[in-house]
């Protein structure tokens, strides 16, 4: 987690489609695949478990395949001899009726069998024609007894309804390409500021966001409907504006070319000779130094015990500790001293120059104390212990992996206030004035090491409910093994602040990222989001699944809890399951240990307490009117102008490519598809109410389309290999943002009845560039960054399109950058950055001569809290999207839509949905249409008046 800073229903018969001819329903959007994040539609939950043990066989059905999510209550004889995983496979085979699963000896592919006493869990991954499935897999529960086998229950998710064809069109050079142009427009171009110019570097002219790059991972399918074949290929780098760690998994469909799926890898809090070398993948090899104790003090000012070597090449003790893994006799605990690396060095890969912390000494002073290191070493002992004394795990992977914790890291030589899990190790920033390095929390310990476990067990998939329920369980228990370490009582109304000790000087529960006493719930606290604003909610929603888990503590005490959790995470829950899974699961697993059934009942009430139930995402309520629901679209942005709206949809299930569509703003008559089903992704449609335009993504190029309203042949006015932003039409006039071969950003237009773009300044000059382009009335509005006596400046310049004439609109202040602009019949409005250290933007207006530029915002974005970000205009409004800094900020940290007056003097909210609000676009007067993620599901809305201050 990190401090700061997704009625009209859809016709059931498409044009060129006949009724009846649609795809089967199955797991429905890109976020289902995630149990439910908004902007995308999530699955209806499966039926819950009974809380009283039921006579025989408990079955629970799966939803959107044949296979059950949950079988519990068997015994059921299997193969005797040979490895678990084929005594598994050969149990599904024989159970046809019940599994559905026509050939596992071939479509599931053993990942792992956990083995205890005479328990084993045997983990199998669902190929689809030899190729993986993403978070298809199936969990086999196992008893072995002189020499026989039991089957005593499964789970998971098995996809029995796919038939993608799996001949990929798009090449991987071509995916990776697209993954991270993807990734870079995802993080960026909100702002025209410093990194989107050519900077010098040592081979020419190079740019900031050059710093991403893609790596090929091969196919995979996602359980979409039919099934939908991808190119995966994971982005790493740093962020081209802040600096900040990339890693991200994107699924490139492989048949059109379009990103239809994107997600942050990175888990966080919610933050010379005697060179030692990086630790190798097994683990630095410690069978030459001999361990020693040790000692140093701890922010808190104990002092504790520490396992350290001797280290003979450098004469120092170091942080090393190789008495825990003594069995494995290779691997080890290792605390690492990272200061003055920057977190971008750090995430998914070794840096260079590190070296183990070392002392003279045994006694560690002061400057390892500062650093967090003591901390950090004791801390990850004590996670280590927990899980090996308390469930027998050894390490992270249960195998006695290595351990290692990097202290100290910055952000661009300033505070980094965060902790992470990046696959491999632990990452601690170092911490600022209020905050202490983020090592100095045995709970924030415990959170990053239980991700490890996590991702060895369930593998949670780190997106939406599935990636709030990874947070829920390194949030249970890394708290769980704080609270008992410090002896603070389960009753004490502070033993569910996460973070609590962090500050300098604020109290436990200010300064605390995450309180598991919250008591949040789905229908008052469930946040619909989607996966660019916090990976889809893993951290704002997490305390709703975390917070029952701690009530289930409460009610049954530390010892059994704690046994229940964590049975449920290795052996029932796997990578795609949500809220209603979780549930099952630890209920299931409660039965599982023997639990009376007061004691499972117990375990039922704490999810009903926080609306974790069946069907729980329908009593989700709107303020608004639907103009086109569920429209199963990732990375698609919507338009609106002269009374209509328009949009892109996927099927009900979102595995065909998407189509646009486009509708009356007022809700009367039936929506029209505009573009063909030809298996091209047509996606971010505008209009003006007579001409839709929108971009078409292909295997070899991405096209710009046109087609009237009224109806008529579809026009092809740009193709090119780069895919372009900003598209906006008017009148016979189309306008858009496109990069140089330099990499920097550049407005061009054309007319409807061309093909050649005319460019607004010269491409070939990487040290100038336009951006974020708006249209209306034969004129086009952009921000410009230009030089002007060897300074770099930032302005909003309106072009007359009648007369060619340029003219800069006049600053207020010196911006730092400047975002999206607007247009109407009277006037320009844009979005500018003053302040680069707090983000806030200031809602600027001004004549068409340049002249009589007014703050719209001045004093009431500041005192709203507002930070806008985008910006859509009518003659009447200027509707903003804003928001707050801060995970903790709860509802009011997702985009909400505020809407000032032309004048400035108005300023309310837009609607009071809860949920995430994007893409917003004037339709007319004060009418706003954008979508909304409040449902869990990704619903084009409107209204028709601004909702006021939602208080």
């Amino acid at each position: 987690m990190r401090r700061r800073g997704n009625s009209l229903r859809k016709p059931r018969a498409r044009s060129g489609r006949p009724a009846g001819r649609g795809r089967k329903n199955g797991i429905a959007g890109a976020a289902a695949l995630f149990g439910a994040a908004a902007l995308v539609v999530s699955a209806v939950p499966a039926q819950a478990v009974a809380a009283s043990a039921a006579a025989g066989p408990e079955v629970v059905p799966g939803k959107g395949t044949s296979t059950p999510s949950l079988v519990d209550g068997i015994r059921d004889r299997t193969k005797a001899t040979g490895n678990a995983a084929d005594a598994a496979r050969e149990h599904l085979a024989g159970k046809q009726s019940r599994y559905h699963i026509g050939n596992p000896q071939r479509d599931l592919a053993p990942l792992g069998t956990q083995s205890s006493g005479a328990t084993e869990t045997v983990r199998l991954q669902q190929k689809h024609h030899g190729i993986d499935v993403l978070g298809g897999q199936y969990v086999v529960r196992m008893e072995k007894k002189n020499g026989k086998r039991l089957v005593t229950g499964t789970s998971g998710r098995y996809f029995t309804r796919l038939t993608a064809d799996t001949k990929a069109a798009v090449t991987q050079d071509v995916a990776v390409e697209r993954a991270v142009a993807a990734v870079r427009a995802q993080l960026g171009g909100r702002t025209l500021d410093k990194s989107d110019i050519a900077q010098p570097g040592r081979q020419g002219l190079t740019r900031s966001a050059e710093s991403l790059s893609g790596t090929a991972r091969g196919l995979v399918v996602l359980p979409k409907g039919d099934g939908v074949l991808t190119q995966h290929v994971t982005v790493r780098g740093t962020h081209p504006a802040t600096g900040e760690p990339v890693l991200r998994e994107v699924y490139i469909d492989a048949k059109a070319g379009y990103p239809v799926l994107q997600y942050s890898g990175i888990k966080t809090f919610g933050v010379d000779k005697n060179k030692t070398a990086a630790p190798a993948k097994g683990g630095i090899k410690a069978d030459a130094p001999a361990p020693t104790p040790g000692s140093g003090v701890k922010y808190d000012g104990t002092t504790v015990d520490l396992n350290l070597t001797k280290d003979p090449g450098r004469n120092e003790y170091l942080m090393r500790d190789t008495v825990r893994m003594s069995s494995t006799s290779h691997n080890v605990l290792a605390t690492w001293d990272a200061r003055g690396k920057d977190v971008g060095e750090v995430s998914g890969r070794w840096p260079d120059g590190i070296k183990e912390f070392g002392s003279a000494t045994p006694a560690f002073g002061p400057d390892a104390t500062e650093a967090g290191a003591v901390d950090a070493h004791w801390a990850a002992g004590k996670v280590y212990d927990y899980y090996k004394n308390v469930h027998g795990r050894d390490s992270l992977d249960g195998r006695g992996m290595t351990v290692n914790s990097l202290v100290g890291v910055t952000e661009f030589g300033s505070a980094y206030v965060n902790a992470f899990w990046d696959g491999t190790k632990m990452v601690y920033g170092g911490g600022n004035d209020e905050y202490k390095t983020l090592s100095a929390d045995l709970d924030v310990v415990g959170h990053e090491m239980t991700h490890g476990v996590v991702e060895h067990t369930a593998n949670l998939v780190y997106a939406g409910q599935s990636g709030a329920l990874n947070e829920a369980l390194a949030d249970y228990f890394g708290q769980s093994i704080s609270v008992d370490a410090a002896g603070v009582s389960m009753d004490d109304p502070d033993s569910g602040l996460l973070g609590g000790h962090l500050c300098r000087s604020k109290s436990p529960r200010e300064c605390a990222f995450r309180d598991l006493n919250d008591g949040a719930t789905t229908s008052k606290n469930f946040l619909g989001v989607g996966f660019a604003t916090d990976n889809g909610g893993v951290h704002l929603n997490s305390t709703i699944f975390s917070g029952s888990l701690w009530d289930i503590r409460k009610d049954l005490g530390g010892k059994v809890a704690d046994r229940i959790v964590y049975k449920a995470l290795s052996e029932y829950v796997t990578p795609l399951d949500g809220y209603t899974e979780g549930r099952n699961a630890v209920i299931a697993a409660a039965k599982d240990l023997g639990l009376s059934s007061d004691d499972v009942n117990a375990v039922t009430r704490s999810f009903n307490a926080h609306g974790i139930v069946p069907n729980w995402e329908l009593a989700l309520g709107v303020d608004t009117d639907v103009l086109l629901g569920k429209v199963n679209t990732a990375g698609s942005s919507v338009g609106a102008g002269g009374g209509w709206w328009t949009a892109s949809q996927s099927d009900d299930s979102g595995t065909e490519a998407y189509s646009v569509w486009a509708g009356r703003a007022d809700g009367k008559g039936a929506p029209k598809l505009i573009s063909p089903n030809d298996g091209r992704y047509h996606v971010n449609p505008v209009t003006d109410g007579k001409t839709v335009v929108w971009l078409a993504y292909g295997p070899k190029s991405v096209d710009i389309l046109a087609r009237p309203l009224a109806g008529g042949p579809i026009r092809t006015l740009r193709s090119g290999k780069v895919a372009l932003s900003g598209v906006q039409v008017d009148g016979d006039v189309v306008v858009f943002e496109a990069p140089s071969r330099l990499g920097t950003r550049h407005v061009g237009y054309l007319r409807l009845r061309d093909t050649d773009p005319v460019w607004v300044e010269d491409r070939a000059d990487g040290q100038s560039a336009t951006a974020l382009p708006s249209i209306g009335n034969g004129r086009i509005a952009y921000a410009k960054l230009y030089a002007e006596n060897g300074t770099s400046k930032f302005g909003t310049e309106v072009l007359d399109l009648k007369t060619g004439r340029k003219t800069l609109t006049q600053q207020l202040g010196t911006p730092e950058g400047i975002g999206q602009t607007g247009i109407n019949g009277k006037n320009v409005f844009w979005l500018a950055d003053e302040s680069k250290s707090t983000g806030q933007m200031g809602v600027r207006r001004a004549e068409f001569d340049g002249t009589g530029t007014l703050d719209l915002g001045k004093g009431k974005t500041a005192a709203a809290g507002l930070f806008p970000y985008d910006l859509t205009v009518s003659q009447d409004a200027v509707t903003v999207t804003s928001q707050a800094p801060g995970l903790s900020a709860g509802n009011q940290s997702t985009a909400k839509l505020w809407q000032f007056s032309v004048d400035g003097r108005a300023l309310g909210r837009v609607s009071c949905n809860r949920g995430e609000q994007l893409s917003a676009a004037a339709a007319g007067g004060r009418q706003v249409v954008w979508l909304d993620g409040t449902t869990g599901f990704t619903d084009l809305v409107t209204r028709t008046r601004p909702a006021g201050t939602c208080g």
